[in-house]
C-alpha cells in the first residue's frame, strides 16, 4: 500500500491582491500542479455554504494536495519557482501524519538553500520517524 501525504496549502500573494486575483492564481497554481506527480490537487471546500448559494464555496487561496513522499521534493521545488515569478508570494505548508502535525510558511526570497533542505527533510521526516 502507498503511504499518501495530504497538505493543505495556503497562499498569500501579497496585500496588493484582490479576492479575485488570489482565486485566479490559486486556480492557476492548481492547474499548473495537476502536470505534476501529484496524486490529487483540488481547491478547498468550505465547511458551511452560504445560505442561498448555487454550489459549494470555497476557500480563497487554499488547495489540499495528495502526494507519495518521494514527490515532496519535486512538489517543493515547484513551489519555489512559483512563487518567485510575483512579488511578495509565501505559502504556508500544514500536513498530519498520524497525531504528528507539522505546519510552515515559505518564502523563497527569505528562506536559504540549507533552510529549504530542513524543510524537505521535515515533511518527509514527519511520515517516517
Amino acid at each position: 500500500m502507498r503511504d499518501l501525504v495530504k497538505m493543505n496549502l495556503h497562499l498569500d500573494v501579497g496585500e496588493n491582491a484582490d479576492e479575485e486575483e488570489l482565486d485566479r492564481l490559486t486556480r492557476q497554481l492548481r492547474d499548473e500542479m495537476r502536470e505534476l506527480e501529484v496524486e490529487a490537487v483540488e481547491l478547498v471546500s468550505e465547511k458551511t455554504t452560504p445560505e442561498g448559494a448555487m454550489g459549494d464555496a470555497v476557500t480563497l487561496g487554499a488547495l489540499a494536495v495528495v502526494v507519495l513522499p518521494v514527490v515532496i521534493p519535486k512538489l517543493i521545488d515547484f513551489l519555489q519557482a512559483w512563487l518567485m515569478r510575483g512579488e511578495n508570494r509565501t505559502v504556508k505548508i500544514k500536513t498530519q501524519v498520524g497525531d504528528r502535525s507539522l505546519e510552515v510558511e515559505y518564502s523563497p526570497k527569505t528562506m536559504s538553500p540549507s533552510k529549504l533542505k530542513k524543510l524537505v527533510d521535515m515533511l518527509t521526516g514527519a511520515l517516517t520517524g
